[in-house]
């Protein structure tokens, strides 16, 4: 399989609590327990000559106007050569637990200005990751709702600036049609190690194929 990677490339991932995954902010090379760790790993098991670097800037709880406040300091003040993205479920979550509501345009509007930015002020190839959540509890069903608009938003802006995309709404739902859903989200949210696994496939599958 071919790969994109070039020598000393730096790839940043940034996001929410899924990106994040338990990090040390103490420590900028801190990867985390998650999917930005092990597609780290892989990546430098497969290409350990080309010495790559990897910076994690996700940071729990975060929504896409979080990313918006620090995206000069978190993304651009690295000038990455890869910038992975992967936000949307806060939005989601808290119109439903506080009721505060991030429109579908405001998202798209913002998450476009994001990448705008991003292509303007560096030469960073991008990979959009869209969010998932399964019905774990059955309640979250009703999700559905303002998710799946946020989804599609990302759908287009990949389409737009013909980004890498991971469409992993889609096969967490997949994979949950023959395992209990809580055996990739126990919360229907958050993955489990299996779900990263799986983020990580994904990842690396979408930018090397």
């Amino acid at each position: 399989m071919s790969h994109p990677f070039q020598q000393g490339e730096t790839v940043l991932f940034i996001g929410d609590s899924i990106t994040d995954c338990g990090r040390d902010y103490s420590n900028k090379w801190s990867l985390g327990s998650g999917y930005a760790l092990l597609t780290a790993a892989e990546i430098g098991n497969q290409y350990p000559e080309l010495n790559m670097k990897f910076l994690n800037r996700g940071i729990s709880g975060n929504r896409i106007t979080d990313l918006e406040r620090r995206w000069e300091e978190d993304c651009i003040a690295h000038q990455p050569d890869w910038v992975s993205i992967y936000i949307g479920i806060n939005d989601t979550w808290r119109y439903y637990d506080q009721g505060e509501l991030t429109s579908t345009e405001d998202f798209y509007r913002t998450y476009r200005d994001l990448i705008v930015q991003t292509k303007e002020k560096t030469n960073a190839k991008l990979v959009l990751i869209e969010p998932f959540v399964l019905p774990v509890p059955a309640g979250q069903r009703e999700w559905r709702a303002d998710l799946d608009p946020k989804i599609h938003a990302i759908r287009e802006l990949a389409r737009e600036f013909k980004t890498y995309y991971i469409p992993l709404d889609g096969l967490f739902a997949s994979k949950s049609t023959q395992l209990d859903p809580a055996f990739w989200a126990e919360d229907g949210v958050h993955p489990t190690a299996a779900g990263h696994a799986l983020i990580s496939k994904a990842w690396l599958e979408a930018v090397q194929s």
